[in-house]
């Protein structure tokens, strides 16, 4: 850690300083000129399946054997609670005449030419109450994002012309939810950063009363937000990574609350030391030798953490992986260069008009912390107890919670799409709104009479399976593919395609593929039964989910229990660091699930939540841990352990309440997003960095490092050490 410390103490020299801001500035300039924004090569995330998830082998073997020119589909809805009437139908056929048109928007393919059909077919679209009508259409292939959005804002514009208001219209699929997903996304980031910026800068005001103390930490964090922002941009227009727009919304927030915290940890050691000495690299010097470690060891930790989604096989949680692994190289670098170097060559008057000066202490009592340091250290057992037992209280809620794999339930209630959905959901059969297909791969024709009477068998036994509606051919599909070694049927579920009845049938099919096979006269060894659609999509997504999680967060434990090792020097300061993090883990999202389920009224939370909460609390909890860690450590250098974790308490108490502050207020701006997945996590890391900054950090480790005793160091260099005083009667 030598280097560590030299690299951040060059930094705090004058000619280091200016060497050290001079370099971050030229490479912000220089990346602004040669590499577009991340926000422009942002893509909204896809499937997210491996080419050898059993629902893309589907896929592929549908486009080979049943090819369409056809992009992206739309389902265009139009409901009118009173039922359709002829004007309503004279306007649906005056759309579909224009569909197909050349006047038809430029982007869209083909769609059901309703105009055309006789009345019997137009049941097909429609509902047995005649209350809502779907319409599907195809896009163009291989659309950009934008020319996606433009095209179907295109023709829901032209249906609520042709309809005058009479009926209300939404348009839903992939093509309505990958539009809706632009609309919500194209401000967002704005909005975000502005709200960012602007509730730090007032919380840094109040807590400092400093107007350059306020505004300087987001100077920095802008410089270095530009130059992550432009390497995620050089690397996504590269190839090198993808870049996703939800994973930029919460790097944003990481790197400006994390960037805000490294600063006030900086600047806070350094105050102290300008009562020491008069000169303010000197002072920094100081600051650096006691902080530049533990600032570089919660980084990295924050780091290793989010490396370990590279380890992930489904794609939303490993394109995570790079975007954070960029911001976080950023910021570890930037935090023991770019922090100290600014602050150093301002000086003392960073902190007017509250101006340090040599030998005037210019911090106030903190009554709060002396309190609580009071408690830990007079009353350790009673309160650690009383913590351990108060936060396990919300891990029997944990199995009480209920996860969705419907994304759609994430859009808000006003998006296009999602209304779509509902109306369909309300209207249709439930599992007409994503019929699973079915399809059977052979390696011989399927033409004869007697393999398509086993065929017949084949359907008729999947239509006679509890949970299902019916199954049939596609309408206006055939049966067999042009290479007559494929047969496809559209499965219809009694129960909702997205929830857990619905992909646990679906499950059970394929796991019985092969039996199915064989008592219809298929041989399995020869034929291959595979389900294709959104069901088949989830059921994978499902357990790559569960593969994942556990994956990751084992990773997580190990890595970051081994780098709390080298910070601490001990073996038993990470085991109960690490165990005090899982505790407010799974405390965290106990309150999360009350605080969603309970009182706002939600169903469930997205499954990602889980994952995405773990990987951040964790990693941001080590930040205060390893603070207040280093503290006590430094003072017991000189004074009995039962003072020096009343000292560090006490000392940290001020810095860790503001930082936890700041990074809680930061993360609940994410309920400004559209999506509630970015509103529930951004909830639960605020929910979790509270309990931290104030029941782990300042009661809990505290008060069992007092129950540990010198055990806290072991085998550690400082424990060897109070040993041998306390030999000498010293200590």
């Amino acid at each position: 850690m030598k280097m560590i410390r030299r690299i951040a103490a060059w930094s705090a020299t004058s000619a280091g300083a200016k060497w050290a801001v001079s370099i971050w500035l030229l490479l912000a300039i220089v990346l602004s000129i040669v590499a577009p924004s991340a926000n422009d090569i942002a893509v909204s995330e896809g499937t997210g399946l491996p080419d050898d998830a059993q629902a893309t082998q589907a896929q592929q073997v549908l486009e080979a054997s049943f090819p369409s020119a056809d992009g992206l589909s739309a389902l265009v809805v139009v409901q009118d609670r009173q039922g359709l009437d002829q004007a309503d139908w004279d306007a649906v056929f005056s759309v579909t005449r224009w569909l197909d048109s050349p006047q038809k928007p430029a982007g869209v393919s083909s769609a059901a030419l309703l105009h055309n059909m006789p009345p019997a077919a137009l049941n097909g679209f429609l509902n047995e109450q005649k209350t809502t009508l779907m319409l599907p259409l195809r896009l163009q292939p291989g659309l950009e994002q934008d020319k996606v959005h433009d095209a179907v804002a295109e023709v829901r514009a032209y249906v609520e012309a042709a309809l005058h208001g009479k009926a209300e219209v939404a348009i839903t699929g992939p093509a309505g939810i990958a539009a809706d997903t632009l609309d919500a996304f194209r401000n967002a980031d704005v909005v975000l950063m502005l709200a960012t910026v602007a509730l730090i800068l007032v919380l840094l005001l109040v807590m400092y009363r400093s107007l350059l103390l306020a505004v300087t930490p987001l100077l920095i964090a802008g410089v270095l937000f530009t130059v992550t922002n432009r390497l995620l941009g050089l690397f996504g227009e590269s190839g090198w990574a993808e870049v996703q727009s939800q994973a930029l919304s919460i790097m944003l927030i990481l790197l400006f609350a994390v960037l805000t915290d490294y600063s006030m940890f900086v600047f806070s050691r350094y105050k102290e030391e300008l009562t020491k000495t008069e000169s303010q690299f000197a002072a920094m010097q100081q600051a650096v030798a006691r902080v530049a470690e533990p600032v570089f060891f919660s980084a990295g930790t924050i780091l290793l953490a989010v490396a370990t989604l590279f380890a992930a096989v489904y794609e939303p949680y490993r394109s995570f992986a790079p975007v954070f692994v960029t911001a976080m190289a950023v910021i570890l670098l930037g935090s023991i260069t770019l922090i100290p170097a600014v602050f150093a060559l301002l000086g003392r008057r960073a902190f007017w008009p509250s101006v340090p000066q040599v030998g005037v202490q210019t911090d106030k009592r903190d009554r709060l912390w002396e309190k609580a340091a009071r408690v830990v250290t007079t009353k350790p057992k009673r309160t650690f107890f009383t913590l351990l037992l108060l936060l396990m209280a919300m891990f029997p809620v944990l199995t009480q919670i209920e996860y969705s794999f419907n994304l759609m339930k994430s859009f808000p209630a006003d998006a296009s799409s999602r209304q779509g959905f509902e109306m369909l959901e309300g209207a249709f059969p439930q599992g007409e709104l994503a019929p699973v297909t079915v399809l059977l791969r052979s390696e011989q024709e399927l033409s004869s009479e007697e393999l398509q009477a086993r065929l017949r068998s084949l359907s008729e036994a999947l239509a006679a399976e509890p949970g299902v509606h019916q199954v049939t051919v596609p309408p206006g599909e055939t049966l067999l593919a042009s290479d007559k070694l494929t047969a496809r049927w559209q499965l219809v579920l009694d129960a909702h395609p997205y929830e857990a009845k619905g992909l646990d049938l679906v499950e059970d099919l394929r796991e019985r593929g092969g039996k199915l096979l064989a008592e219809n006269g298929f041989d399995p060894a020869t034929h291959q039964l595979l389900f294709g659609g959104q069901t088949p999509t989830q059921v994978d997504v499902r357990a790559l989910n569960g593969r994942d999680t556990w994956v990751v967060i084992g990773l997580v434990i190990a890595l970051i229990t081994v780098l709390l090792a080298l910070a601490s020097r001990s073996w038993v300061a990470p085991l109960y660091m690490i165990g005090t993090i899982l505790l407010t883990y799974g405390a965290t999202l106990g309150l999360t699930w009350l605080l969603f389920h309970h009182l706002l009224g939600y169903e469930a939370l997205s499954y990602r939540i889980p994952l995405y909460g773990f990987v951040f609390l964790v990693a941001l909890g080590v930040d205060y841990n390893l603070l207040l860690f280093a503290r006590i450590r430094e003072e017991a250098q000189a004074v009995p352990l039962t003072e020096a974790i009343r000292r560090g308490v006490v000392k940290t108490g001020r810095v860790i309440t503001s930082a936890g502050l700041i990074l809680v207020a930061t993360f609940v701006v994410l309920i400004t997003q559209p999506l509630l997945e970015l509103k529930a996590f951004g909830t639960m890391v605020a929910l979790g960095v509270l309990l931290d900054t104030f029941l782990i950090r300042g009661l809990l480790m505290p008060s069992l490092m007092m129950l540990l005793g010198r055990w806290n160091w072991r085998p550690g260099k400082l424990e060897l050490e109070l040993e041998t005083e306390m030999e000498k009667g010293s200590v």
